[in-house]
C-alpha cells in the first residue's frame, strides 16, 4: 500500500473537527512606531560558546532554568470566526424563498504565540490567526485578554498581535540570530499542540536553509526533530541560550502527529517582518536579476568541485544587480560570505537584509571568482499597474488584469516575473472562470500570437478578437495555448 506525508500546518480547529483559512488583506500597525523601531533594530546577540558534555553527570542537568525564563512568553492564541452560510437561488425557486435564513455558525481554531515585546506584542503565523473575527490571546498565568490583529504577511506566513495589560510589563523572549544556529544544536520547543496546554519538547536543529518545503514564498527553514503538533503553529523554537531560534510552522507526518521532521521560520526573518509592521508594508529588497540552480553539468562546465550556487540568465537593464556588474552567465555562490546554494537560499539571504544596506555578492566568472557590492533597493512600481477590468463579449470578459512590476510582482509572489500583464480578478460570472481559461496570478502572454504588452493594450487585442482566437496563458510556469469559438468552445493544450 502506498504511503503518502503531508505538510501540516499546525493550527487546531474545532467546528466538527475543521480548520479554517480566509484571506487577510493588509492591515495597518497599531502599534507605537518606537516600539517596533526599538523591538526591530535591537543588536544580533553575540554568539554562545558550544560544548558538548562530558561526563554523566553532565548529561542529568534540567531544562528547568531554561523553561523558567522562557515558557512564560509563550501564550496560547484563540481564535473565532462567524460563518455565514449562503442562500441557495434553487431551493427560492421552489419554494418562494420563504425557507429561514441559515444561522451562522462559530468556527474555531487554535495555535500558539510567543511575546516578543513587553508592551504586548505577540508574533505567530499568519495562518492561526487568517480570517478571524475574534483572537484571545492566553497567557501563561491564566489571564485571557482580547488580541488586535496589527499586521500580517501571508507570503511569509506570520502576523503580529497586540495585546492590552495596561502598566504591566509582560514577559519576553529576545530574538536570535538564526543565522549563527548550527545543525546539532539542542532546541526546545514551546506551545500548545492539541489544545492541551503549555507543552514543552526538545530535540536537536536538524537541518538548516530547508528549502522546497512549501510553506510560504521565502523557502528557508529550520528544520528540528522536536515533538511539534497542531496547536503548535506560531508557537517558540528556543536555543539554550534562551533567545529565539524560529517560529514552529509546519511539520511533515502521515498522520497529522509529530514525525520528527518540523520547520520553523527563522528569528532573522521574524526580525525583518517586525520591521516591516513600522510602515504597514514589507519591502523586500529587488535584485532585477532571475536564474537558474548549478546543476552537475553546469559545474563541471564551470570549474566548480560541486553544484552549488546560481547561474544567472537575466538581468534587468537599470536594475541593482545592473548597477552593480553581475551579467548574464554569472554564477553567485555566496552572499556575504554565507554559501548561497540555491535560488531559494539566495533569495532569503537577500531578503533577511534591510532595504539600503549593501551585501558582497561573491560569483563565479569565466572561471575566476570576484566579488561585487549590491545594494539592496525596493521594488518600484514602474510601469503604473493601470488595473483593468476587461469588458465587451469576448472570452476574458469579467477578467481583472494589470501591469506587472517588480512592486506588484513581490506583492502578488509566486515567483511573478517583473514585467507582462497579470490577471488580479475574476468576475464569479465571467466565461473565463466558468471554463477554467483564467485565475489570479496568471500571466496572460499573447493573443492570436502578438505579445501582450500592457493591460490598456490588451483590451484592444481581445475586442478584435471577440468571437474567435487563441490567447497563450502562463499559470506558474507552465505555458497553455487556448483557442476559442464563440459562443462556448474551448479547447487547450500544453
Amino acid at each position: 500500500m502506498k504511503q503518502t506525508r503531508t505538510l501540516w500546518l499546525l493550527v487546531a480547529g474545532a467546528l466538527a473537527g475543521t480548520s479554517f483559512a480566509m484571506a487577510i488583506d493588509q492591515i495597518e500597525p497599531q502599534a507605537s512606531a518606537q516600539d517596533l523601531t526599538q523591538l526591530a533594530a535591537a543588536a544580533a546577540p553575540p554568539e554562545t560558546p558550544r560544548r558538548v558534555p562530558t561526563s554523566n553527570t553532565e548529561l542529568m542537568l534540567s531544562y528547568a532554568p531554561l523553561v523558567k525564563a522562557t515558557a512564560p512568553a509563550v501564550v496560547n492564541v484563540y481564535t473565532a470566526r462567524v460563518s455565514r452560510a449562503r442562500r441557495d437561488p434553487f431551493w427560492d425557486l421552489f419554494f418562494g424563498g420563504g425557507r429561514m435564513t441559515p444561522q451562522p455558525r462559530v468556527e474555531q481554531s487554535l495555535g500558539s504565540g510567543v511575546i516578543v515585546d513587553a508592551s504586548g506584542l505577540v508574533v505567530t503565523n499568519n495562518h492561526v490567526v487568517e480570517g478571524a473575527d475574534e483572537i484571545i490571546v492566553a497567557l501563561a498565568d491564566r489571564r485571557e485578554l482580547p488580541a488586535k490583529l496589527m499586521f500580517s504577511d501571508k507570503q511569509l506566513d506570520l502576523a503580529l498581535l497586540k495585546v492590552e495589560t495596561g502598566a504591566a510589563a509582560l514577559p519576553t523572549v529576545p530574538l536570535g540570530n538564526s543565522d549563527r544556529a548550527e545543525v546539532g544544536d539542542v532546541v526546545i520547543a514551546i506551545g500548545n499542540p492539541f489544545g492541551v496546554g503549555q507543552t514543552v519538547t526538545h530535540g536537536i536543529v536538524s537541518a538548516l536553509a530547508r528549502t522546497g518545503v512549501g510553506i510560504s514564498d521565502y523557502q528557508f527553514f529550520v528544520q528540528t526533530d522536536a515533538a511539534i503538533n497542531p496547536g503548535n503553529s506560531g508557537g517558540a523554537l528556543i536555543g539554550m541560550d534562551g533567545r529565539l531560534v524560529g517560529i514552529n510552522t509546519a511539520i511533515y507526518s502521515r498522520s497529522g502527529g509529530s514525525n520528527g521532521i518540523g520547520f520553523a521560520i527563522p528569528a532573522n526573518m521574524v526580525r525583518q517582518f517586525i520591521a516591516g509592521a513600522k510602515t504597514g508594508k514589507i519591502a523586500r529588497p529587488w535584485l532585477g536579476m532571475a536564474g537558474q540552480p548549478v546543476t552537475s553539468e553546469i559545474a563541471r562546465a564551470s570549474g566548480l568541485d560541486r553544484p552549488v550556487g546560481v547561474v544567472i540568465n537575466e538581468v534587468t537593464r537599470g536594475s541593482p544587480a545592473d548597477r552593480a556588474g553581475v551579467r548574464v552567465g554569472d554564477i553567485i555562490y555566496a552572499v556575504d560570505g554565507k554559501d548561497a546554494a540555491d535560488p531559494d537560499t539566495l533569495r532569503y539571504l537577500v531578503a533577511s537584509k534591510p532595504i539600503g544596506e549593501t551585501v558582497k555578492l561573491t560569483l563565479l566568472r569565466a572561471g575566476k571568482a570576484e566579488n561585487v557590492a549590491l545594494k539592496l533597493v525596493a521594488p518600484p512600481e514602474v510601469p503604473a499597474r493601470d488595473t483593468t477590468l476587461l469588458k465587451g463579449s469576448s472570452i476574458l470578459t469579467g477578467v481583472t488584469v494589470a501591469n506587472l512590476s517588480p512592486a506588484l510582482s513581490a506583492e502578488l509572489g509566486g515567483g511573478l516575473p517583473d514585467a507582462g500583464v497579470v490577471v488580479t480578478g475574476v468576475d464569479p460570472r465571467a466565461p473565463a472562470l466558468r471554463f477554467g481559461l483564467a485565475q489570479p496570478g496568471d500571466i496572460i502572454e499573447t493573443v492570436n500570437g502578438k505579445p501582450v504588452t500592457s493591460a490598456k493594450g490588451l483590451q484592444a487585442q481581445i475586442t478584435q478578437a471577440a468571437s474567435e482566437g487563441a490567447i497563450r496563458i502562463n499559470r506558474g510556469g507552465n505555458v497553455r495555448e487556448c483557442y476559442f469559438r464563440a459562443p462556448a468552445t474551448l479547447q487547450c493544450r500544453g
